[in-house]
């Protein structure tokens, strides 16, 4: 039966019969037979049939979240079993929303210290996205916001608090100052993150309450992209502080911290809520707690 859990959790990750099959490197017709089986085997309907893919039954939705259990508990045994015979090995999925991409190699290095024979697998995805992979066991693990939307059935681990600057030229607007207000940066032409991001909703809401709207000139889901622009001297930009440590401020860029009012929001390691953890995945929980102590003592 594993085999056809495995097809059925392709399916709702694709939401397609042709693209799930592809993904599972089978035949369209192999597919469909797959979860026409699993439907005998448990006696109930859990596609609803049409000539595409137009979701599941409510019996088809429990049986998502068994599959997700049962499949998952198979990966941990296998990993387990594999981890006693010749230490921690393979591929370890993590997925970050794209502000904390510049805090994975805080967690990467370290573990490939310990742990030379894992390989990494790093992606960037919406903080929405990292909870659905994390959901359907395409990620093993997420970096993401903890504490401003739900983040459903996780364990997290905090790293660091988010506190945003304005990034722009020294000599471009407010460019000159050591701070800045939420009211002043909605009068600058923004470069921001486009609006599926959970950061540019952050930003939205913080503009909002200081009476002003975001109405940025250029969005991106790529922070680079938006970094570049701000190095122009022609764009700003507001951006993570962490984020714009590690992608290294030269002198035609400055970051003015922002107030008025003053926001942070808890970003943080999330892993899927399942005991016992995967080797792979419990390894980097250990690592992130220590990089987190690290962070809040300063070191």
């Amino acid at each position: 039966m594993l085999d056809k859990l495995e097809l059925l959790l392709a399916l709702a990750r694709e939401r397609h019969f042709g693209r799930a099959a592809e993904a599972c490197g089978v035949t369209q017709p192999t597919m469909s037979a797959g979860i026409k089986q699993l439907e005998d085997t448990l006696g109930v309907m859990l596609v609803q049939r049409g000539s595409r893919f137009h979701g599941f039954t409510p019996e088809g939705e429990r049986a998502l979240d068994w599959a997700r259990r049962i499949v998952g508990d198979a990966r941990t045994l296998r990993q387990e079993m594999d981890a006693l015979k010749r230490g921690l090995a393979g591929e370890i999925r993590i997925a970050a929303i794209p502000t904390a991409l510049g805090m994975v190699a805080s967690l990467t290095t370290p573990y490939r210290a310990r742990h030379p024979n894992v390989r990494f697998t790093i992606l960037s995805r919406t903080s929405i996205e990292v909870l659905s992979m994390l959901e359907n066991l395409e990620a093993d693990a997420g970096i993401t916001y903890l504490d401003n939307e739900p983040l459903g059935r996780v364990n997290t681990v905090p790293l660091y608090h988010e506190n945003y600057r304005l990034l722009t030229a020294p000599d471009a607007m407010f460019g000159d100052r050591e701070t800045v207000t939420w009211a002043e940066v909605g009068r600058v032409p923004l470069c921001l993150l486009t609006p599926d991001m959970q950061n540019r909703r952050i930003i939205d809401g913080l503009l909002r309450q200081a009476g002003v709207e975001a109405t940025p000139q250029l969005v991106s889901d790529s922070m680079i992209v938006l970094y570049t622009h701000v190095k122009t001297g022609r764009w700003a930009s507001v951006m993570p502080a962490r984020l714009a440590d590690a992608l290294g401020l030269s002198g035609a860029v400055r970051a003015i911290p922002i107030v008025e009012p003053e926001s942070s929001h808890a970003v943080g390691l999330v892993v899927p809520q399942r005991e016992p953890m995967t080797p792979l995945t419990a390894a980097l929980v250990d690592i992130a707690k220590k990089v987190a102590a690290e962070i809040n003592t300063g070191m």
